[in-house]
């Protein structure tokens, strides 16, 4: 049996020039580089681009702040066999000082202590003032549906509980957020400047109620450690 050899086939003018006008509908661009695979990006590194630049570089170092690290870490589990463990529940921090005794830094760098030890974690970071701000109704703006997502949120900081104007709508947001944390067992990394009683008379019972149910309080020495650098 004889096999038949075909000749290649030369591409005509007309043929060249669709392919021309499908690639360029298409910004592909016939003489460029083969695009390069993408660099890969350490956990570490993806977790200091979602932070303020202030706190990328922050370290945990208070002892309770290392201890609820250890213990959200162990509690982290893997949604599948030979997936990374990721923070699904734990126990929540109220980090009460005055304002520069390093409370939010200590906050940050309990995140960055997580993923140092080798855990996943989705988590969010804001202002209780931008908190409110986020979640009072407005045109355009599903509230109910915001809150939902912050109250799910795996890991989340609140900076600054307490810093907002008390109002029957805030202890009320406030209350709906903090028990449904306290509910599902979500993490929750509190800093506030005021003392627990003077929480609990700008925020209503309730709230200091689940607060002091879910959290461990850690004191900061009430010193402000930026006036104290910038002495030094």
């Amino acid at each position: 049996m004889r096999t038949r050899h075909r000749e290649p086939q030369i591409l005509g003018e007309g043929t060249l020039d669709r392919m021309a006008r499908i690639l360029a509908a298409r910004n592909i661009d016939p003489g460029a580089a083969p695009a390069q695979e993408p660099e890969t990006v350490s956990p570490l590194e993806a977790l200091s681009a979602g932070m303020p630049p202030r706190y990328r570089a922050a370290l945990a170092d208070h002892p309770q702040v290392l201890a609820w690290v250890r213990t959200v870490a162990e509690a982290a589990v893997a949604p599948n066999q030979g997936a990374r463990r990721q923070v699904t529940t734990g126990p929540s921090l109220l980090m009460a000082g005055v304002v520069g005794a390093g409370k939010t830094h200590q906050a940050y760098g309990a995140v960055r202590r997580l993923v140092q030890s080798g855990v996943g974690v989705r988590w969010r970071a804001t202002t209780a003032a931008d908190l409110y701000a986020d979640l009072r109704p407005r045109p355009g703006a599903d509230s109910e549906r915001e809150l939902a997502t912050v109250s799910r949120c795996p890991l989340l900081i609140i900076d600054d509980l307490g810093a907002a104007k008390a109002s029957e709508w805030v202890e009320e947001v406030t209350y709906r957020l903090i028990n449904r944390r306290y509910n599902y067992e979500l993490p929750t990394l509190i800093t506030t400047n005021l003392a627990i009683r003077d929480l609990r008379a700008h925020l209503g019972d309730r709230v200091a109620s689940r607060l002091a149910q879910m959290t461990t309080r850690v004191e900061f020495e009430q010193v402000d450690r930026r006036r104290h650098r910038l002495a030094a």
